[in-house]
């Protein structure tokens, strides 16, 4: 299934709709302020083994983030932090940025890798986020890449849904994604380490 969702005012029906799909354990493709993401329920252990399959990964092995609809939604997640780094995710969330922490007791045993780390993202997208909010809890989440070499990223919705449609159960049109994926910064030693640069510039917050 396609559907439209405009990211200014996202319609609350169509919202309920896509959670609905998440509930019942479905995956979806949904837009975030960089790349279209592959995400599901992240309390539901078969949705998740079925995304790990879909990347050719083992769910041990996997690096997923956690779409969160805001701040207090992370510390769920996520072992206590000092508040210099509070205060730069105050400024720089919604964005995109993929922060990367200890990982508390609530992940997932699925996901408890031996490394216990967590990526955390709050896009700067209210469809993502409406969807997270009505969901109650975060979406697992990792990117669509394309094949082809030249295009790492798909960027066109309904050319999204073309090539998994038979793999997930709803694609969101959001408009036009980006093609360039968040920057991942590591916060677990209580220092910022970017680990890939992306659309986001932390210089911008720190």
């Amino acid at each position: 299934m396609l559907i439209k969702i405009y990211p200014e005012n996202p319609n609350p029906k169509a919202i309920e709709q896509v959670v609905e799909v998440l509930k019942k354990g479905g995956l979806i493709i949904y837009p975030t302020d960089t790349i279209y993401g592959l995400g599901c329920d992240i309390t539901n252990q078969k949705a998740i083994e079925k995304i790990c399959r879909i990347r050719g990964i083992k769910p041990e092995k996997a690096n997923f983030s956690f779409i969160c609809s805001d701040l207090s939604h992370i510390s769920d997640y996520i072992k206590p932090i000092d508040t210099t780094i509070f205060r730069v995710l105050k400024k720089a969330l919604p964005g995109p940025f993929t922060f990367i922490f200890n990982a508390n007791n609530n992940v997932p045993k699925l996901l408890s890798s031996n490394k216990k780390t967590v990526g955390i993202r709050v896009p700067d997208n209210d469809i993502a986020r409406e969807i997270v909010r009505v969901l109650g809890n975060p979406i697992l989440s990792t990117s669509i890449k394309d094949e082809d070499e030249l295009l790492e990223y798909s960027t066109d919705p309904e050319l999204i849904y073309e090539k998994y449609q038979e793999q997930v159960e709803l694609v969101i049109d959001g408009g036009y994604g980006d093609n360039e994926p968040s920057t991942v910064i590591d916060c677990t030693s209580g220092d910022f380490e970017i680990i890939r640069e992306g659309k986001g510039n932390l210089e911008d917050y720190i």
